[in-house]
């Protein structure tokens, strides 16, 4: 069994966050230890195929200055006691054996009785469960129904979900929706085929936009100040050998992605899978989203990409019409 696995990159300060960014924080506690997202894998029996990463990186955020050091817990502000135990819930959800209070003092350099104090809160309010033989802590179940919550407000995956079903039962490939987060593209839904390859991919977890199909898809359609930031902020991490790693060359491949409508991902983030996305437009006609289709390169091959691509273009049109976009209609000359 070979799994593909990802980053997960918190950036911003989630005290003063947007709630879009609030909901994908809680995205990514939730699904970084679901059972259901992280036990799918790519299964080798029907195909042969090599992927190259088998590392899952997380960077904490008390390496960026989220996690600040206070001698006493008296002398904390209500917003700095908040911060703290966000900090706390993200470490915690980053670490699959889970972690001691001790263990959480040190990663926050704050003394046991601060984090003993605002983890006993957590853990009575159910955000945490604290193990009774290792004394380690856990995400709660009461994250799950906050993320739920929040789900809600996302219309795109309530429009995008029948669709993207169907798509994965034309195709028998995995399906995911994203949405552009900051520097970062974010799955917020995804749909599994029937069958023996499954993708390692979980709702919340953040791609790099030069090199992914549903990362190139979006940002085709963003002003290129935009897109330079994005650049400036992130790098363009060389994934594999084929993966795109100058300005120059990712301008000229999302020229190419405006022009045919689609964009592709050819084992520019993983060597043996390959991925198309397609842009989901509002009814402003920005770009709102974008639909995926992943599979390995048996799969998505040059005699069935044909076919995908039909079907993916055509699911994100229609997911596009659900959300009010209208295409602008074609000129026909008189002779």
């Amino acid at each position: 069994m070979v799994r593909v696995f990802g980053s997960v990159f918190f950036g911003g300060h989630w005290l003063f966050c947007s709630p879009w960014r609030l909901t994908l924080y809680v995205f990514n506690i939730v699904n970084i230890h679901s059972l259901y997202w992280r036990k799918v894998a790519i299964y080798l029996l029907p195909v042969k195929v090599v992927v190259q990463y088998s590392e899952h990186t997380f960077i904490l955020l008390s390496d960026y200055g989220l996690a600040t050091t206070m001698t006493k817990a008296s002398s904390e502000s209500p917003s700095a006691a908040v911060e703290r135990a966000l900090t706390m819930l993200e470490i915690v959800a980053h670490a699959s054996d889970g972690l001691s209070n001790a263990e959480i003092s040190r990663k926050l350099n704050i003394p046991k009785s601060s984090a003993s104090y605002i983890l006993r809160t957590l853990e009575n309010q159910g955000y945490l469960a604290r193990d009774a033989e290792s004394g380690k802590y856990r995400v709660g179940l009461k994250i799950l129904s906050l993320s739920r919550g929040a789900l809600g407000g996302l219309d795109v995956r309530g429009v995008a979900l029948p669709i993207m079903r169907r798509l994965t039962h034309q195709t028998g490939l995995t399906c995911h929706l994203a949405v552009l987060d900051g520097p970062d593209a974010v799955y917020i839904e995804k749909v599994e085929p029937e069958g023996f390859i499954r993708m390692d991919t979980w709702v919340g977890r953040r791609m790099r936009v030069h090199a992914t199909s549903v990362g190139k898809a979006i940002v085709a359609h963003i002003p290129q100040e935009q897109l330079e930031e994005i650049v400036h902020k992130n790098g363009m991490e060389k994934r594999t050998p084929r993966t795109i790693t100058t300005m120059p060359r990712l301008l000229k491949d999302l020229e190419k992605v405006r022009a045919q409508g689609y964009a592709v991902d050819d084992e520019e983030n993983n060597l043996g899978a390959r991925c198309v996305g397609a842009p989901i437009f509002d009814e402003h006609g920005s770009v709102l989203a974008s639909l995926g289709l992943s599979g390995t390169t048996q799969q998505v091959s040059a005699q069935t990409m044909p076919r995908i691509l039909e079907a993916l273009k055509d699911a994100a049109r229609h997911i596009s019409m659900g959300m009010g976009y209208r295409a602008p209609q074609r000129r026909v000359s008189s002779a």
